[in-house]
Order: C-alpha cells, then structure tokens, then sequence
C-alpha cells in the first residue's frame, strides 16, 4: 500500500532550519523560521502569560473537552481584539482552531464546501503554507500581482487590476497587516479602494491576520480588517495568537464567518463547528484560556500589551539601525524601504544566487527569495548583515 506513496515537496523553511542546525560556524545568522527573538536569540514566555499561566495552573479543576467552537468567552475575546465594535457580534460565527493555520485550513475547507469552483486570489507572493494548503485541497488558485520588485513597495496599481477579474463566488486573500513574506502594506486609502472593488466584483474577502500589534499597534493593525468586514456582505477572518501572545507551541487561533444577513450566523456556526469535528473535533484550550485571561483582566491586559508594544518598538528599531547602516556603507538610501515595512519581514528583492552567496560566505540564512526575519538581527548583527548584502551585489 505505502510503496504508491510519493515524496511531498519539500518545506523551504524547514529545509532552511535544517541547513542552519547543521551549519558548524560561530558566527551563523538565522533570518528565515518565522519567530519574534530579543537581542539574546531567545523567544520569551510573555510576563502576562506566565502570570496566567499561574492562576490557571492554581485554579483550574478540570481538562474536560470544550465544544466544538471552543470555549465561547474566547472567541468573544478575540473578536473584541480584532473587531472592536466594527461588525455586530450577532452576525459573527467564529470556531476556535489549533494556530492561525488552523484557521486558514478550515476557512478554505468552508470556501469549497459552499462553492467548490471558487477561485481564490492570493498575492503574489504570500505565505507559502497557502498555496500549499490550495493545492492539497485541489482549489483553483490566481495570482494577483503585489510586490515591486524595484520600489520594495507594493504594485497597488498591478494589484487592483488583477482584483478587478475576481468574479461572484470568488474569494480573494488577503493580509490584514504586516504581509507575509514582504513587509510591504496598504495605506487605507488604498484599502478603501480594495474594498471598492470587492463591491463592484462581488468576491468574497478573506483576511489572514497574523501580526496585530506587531506593525503600528493592536488599533492601528486592525484598522483594515475593521474596514473590509464592516463593508462587505460576506468575509472571513482567520486570527492568531502565535506571535502577539508569543504562544506558537499552543497553537491557537480563531475563524471568523461574517454576514450582514444575522439570519444566517447559525447556518454558519454549525457547519464551522461540523468542520472541527470532521477534522480534530474538539480544538485545543489552553493557550486560548490564558488569551481570555489576558483580554478580560484589566491588569494583565496592560501589561501584555505594554510588552506587546516593546517588542514592536524593537523591530522598528532594528529595521531603522539595518537600513541607516545600509545607507552609511553602500553610500545609497536604495535600502530605505527596510524601515517603511512593517512587522518581522521584509523581502529584499534579489535574486536567489545572491541570497545563496550570502549563506555561503556569511552564514546568513534567509529564504531564497530573499524574505528576511528582522526580528532575528540585534545590534552585533546588522553590520554584519548590511555588509554581506553590499558584498553580494544586492
């Protein structure tokens, strides 16, 4: 039976992980698995987890299942966090799910299940995992241009274009903040004008919201998705906690159905429902436990965010110190763009050979299309990097 099986195609990021584990010099950078880090290299508990974690561990009575949806005050939680007062609750369906990936998965399961012939329109580039979930699932992908490869910037004009053949039952992707793997972001100017044509078009958006709070903070990150879910009939919203919380190993996440027809929120709570039982039944508690803590205590909100909030500071710091070094050896401002980005990536726009001299003479390990990690530089590192980057021709 097994002998029929193929090898899947690899994991880029995996095999870069690899690559670097196995790479025996001192003085090796790792720029490419997607994880915040402080200056030490570490990835910390966050203070209000740990204090959660605490009361939880003190107070809890009981690893009885949840539902199927998870535990109702957390998605109450997160929808809050996400949505504020944007969208009324009663139209809201919402499942919890293992990770934003969960989310995601069960979001495009949701999109065929209701239109099996949908198109999903995802940027070019966007998060590998993806298109790789698209084409495991068999679903019709389309590209719509987003990344400048000249400016860094993104191809807005490019974009709506392609936007613009979206069609009724389509589905386009979208990042709420902080693109993944660019760093590059819509004003809301131009995401009113998305919006526009999701109207004109008919497609449905679906918002992939990963970073909130990581870019120009928790409000101003979710400023888009507020706006696309607030204008449009229909939309989808898959959420994470990984990195704002700092939680990865808990894998924990939320999805988001929304319809201006409340009627149709309870058709939608169960099939969302239906789908996490087809797929792991009940979803994973803790990590969405100590999230509720967190979001419906006064005191551990403030200091989460409060930490939330350094860490952010960090990134735009470490983006401003990587490209004023740029500017001061290469003699060009071409790099500017680096502190323009927002959240842990930014793509440099070179070509894969560079990138690979770069991990051959200077142990600097980023994805092949040049996606970097900032929050893996510090202060020893982006001289390092700067040069290398000069070296390679970038």
């Amino acid at each position: 039976m097994f002998e029929t099986l193929k090898s899947p195609p690899p994991d880029g990021i995996l095999k870069l992980m690899q690559m670097y584990r196995e790479d025996p010099r001192d003085g090796k950078i790792d720029l490419g698995v997607g994880v915040y880090k402080d200056a030490s290299g570490l990835t910390p508990i966050m203070r209000a987890i740990k204090a959660a974690e605490h009361t939880l561990w003190e107070t809890q009575d009981t690893k009885v299942y949840t539902g199927l949806a998870g535990d109702p005050a957390f998605a109450d939680a997160m929808i809050d966090l996400v949505l504020a007062s944007a969208v009324a609750r009663e139209t809201i369906a919402a499942v919890a799910t293992p990770g934003g990936t969960g989310a995601v998965r069960q979001a495009f399961e949701l999109i065929q299940m209701a239109r099996p012939d949908a198109r999903v329109f995802v940027s070019d580039p966007t998060w590998p995992n993806h298109i790789s979930i698209l084409g495991y699932l068999g679903m019709n992908v389309e590209r719509y241009r987003y990344f400048d490869e000249e400016t860094r910037g993104v191809d807005f004009e490019g974009m709506l274009a392609d936007l613009k053949t979206a069609k009724a039952g389509d589905v386009v992707l979208l990042h709420g903040c902080c693109h993944n793997p660019t760093g590059a972001n819509l004003n809301m100017t131009q995401w009113q004008e998305v919006v526009d044509v999701l109207l004109e078009t008919g497609a449905v958006p679906m918002v992939d919201i990963a970073y909130q709070g990581f870019g120009d903070g928790l409000e101003e990150d979710a400023a888009a998705t507020r706006l696309v879910a607030s204008s449009v009939p229909e939309c989808l919203i898959a959420a994470s906690c990984s990195k704002n919380f700092g939680i990865y190993r808990e894998r924990t996440g939320l999805l988001m159905a929304i319809s201006q027809n409340a009627a149709a929120r309870k058709l939608h709570q169960d099939t969302l429902a239906f789908l996490n039982r087809q797929n792991y039944s009940f979803p994973p508690d803790h990590g969405a436990r100590l999230v509720t803590m967190i979001l419906t205590d006064d005191g551990l909100r403030a200091d989460w965010q409060t930490e939330l909030e350094d860490v952010r500071l960090s990134m735009l710091a470490l983006r401003q110190q990587l490209a004023d070094e740029l500017q001061r050896i290469s003699g060009s401002d071409r790099f500017g763009f680096l502190a323009q980005h927002r959240g842990m990536f930014s793509r440099l726009g070179t070509t894969p050979d560079k990138v690979e001299v770069m991990r051959e003479k200077n142990g600097i390990y980023m994805i092949g299309d040049s996606r970097m990690n900032i929050a893996g530089l510090n202060a020893q590192t982006i001289p390092i990097l700067a040069k290398a980057i000069v070296d390679a021709g970038v």
